[in-house]
């Protein structure tokens, strides 16, 4: 599989409310985090997920954590 490009070294820390999203897992999106198609092409997809309720979330931007599409640290290792 290809390597996903690096937008940030920083979580996309955002207050959504309830709804599905799609996060984008390649890194070429305009629209980070969000997918906005640019992956097409590629070995990537994007991740779905809900939310229920409102939350803030942390939303992985350097594209390489191991809880997609949540940040858990893997930026700091870059």
């Amino acid at each position: 599989m290809s390597e996903p490009e690096v937008p940030a070294k920083s979580p996309a820390v955002l207050e959504l409310g309830p709804g599905a999203y799609h996060w984008c897992a390649c890194g070429r999106s305009a629209n980070q985090p969000f997918c906005d198609g640019s992956h097409q092409g590629t070995d990537f997809q994007p991740v779905e997920f809900r939310l229920e309720e409102e939350k803030r979330v942390a939303l992985c931007l350097c594209k390489h954590t191991k809880t997609p599409p949540f940040c858990d640290g893997s930026h700091v290792a870059l």
